[in-house]
C-alpha cells in the first residue's frame, strides 16, 4: 500500500458583510470547509484574531489532526503488539507563539492519552506502543515543532462474575 495519496478540501469564505475586505474590521472571518461526501465544517479564525469562538479555527484543526493521527496509529500499533485497548482519551494541548510581525508558529504540542487495556500483563506493551505510533503518525512527521506524548495506561476493571 505504499504510494502517494492526494487530499482535497474546499474552503469558502462566508464572512463578506457586503463591502468585502474594505477594512480590517469590515469583514467576518467565517469559513465553510467542505469535502465531497462529508459534513461541512464551520470554521473561523481564533477569537483573539477577530474570529468566532464557536467555530473551529486552524489551530484547533492542527491540534485535532495530531491527536487523532496518534490515536489511530496507536490502535494499529496495539493490534500488532497483541494489546487489547477498550478505551482511549486524549486531552491534547499546544502552544502557539506570535512573532510580532503578524505571524507566529506552534512551539510545541503535548498529547496526553489515557489508554485502558483489558489485562495488567498488557501495560508495558501498551506503553511502548506509543513510541511506534509516534513514528507512524503522518501528521506528527509533517510538522516542524516537537510533538510530545505523555501517556498513561490503566487496566479495565474485571467484569463481575455472573
Amino acid at each position: 500500500m505504499l504510494g502517494e495519496h492526494e487530499y482535497s478540501v474546499r474552503s469558502e469564505w462566508t464572512g463578506n458583510r457586503g463591502s468585502g475586505t474594505s477594512g480590517y474590521r469590515d469583514y467576518d472571518r467565517l469559513v465553510t470547509m467542505s469535502i465531497a461526501g462529508k459534513p461541512d465544517l464551520l470554521a473561523s479564525s481564533d477569537k483573539p484574531f477577530r474570529g468566532d469562538a464557536s467555530r473551529w479555527n486552524p489551530e484547533d484543526l492542527l491540534l485535532a489532526a495530531l491527536s487523532e493521527c496518534h490515536l489511530l496509529s496507536y490502535l494499529h500499533a496495539c493490534v500488532t503488539a497483541g494489546v487489547v485497548v477498550v478505551a482511549y482519551e486524549d486531552d491534547a494541548s499546544g502552544t502557539m507563539v506570535e512573532d510580532g510581525r503578524g505571524g507566529g508558529a506552534f512551539r510545541e504540542v503535548v498529547l496526553r492519552p489515557v489508554v485502558t487495556v483489558v489485562e495488567e500483563s498488557m501495560t508495558d506493551a501498551a506503553q511502548s506502543a506509543h513510541h511506534q505510533a509516534h513514528e507512524w503518525c503522518f501528521i506528527a512527521n509533517s510538522v516542524n515543532f516537537p510533538v510530545r506524548v505523555d501517556p498513561r495506561v490503566r487496566v479495565a476493571p474485571a467484569a463481575p462474575d455472573r
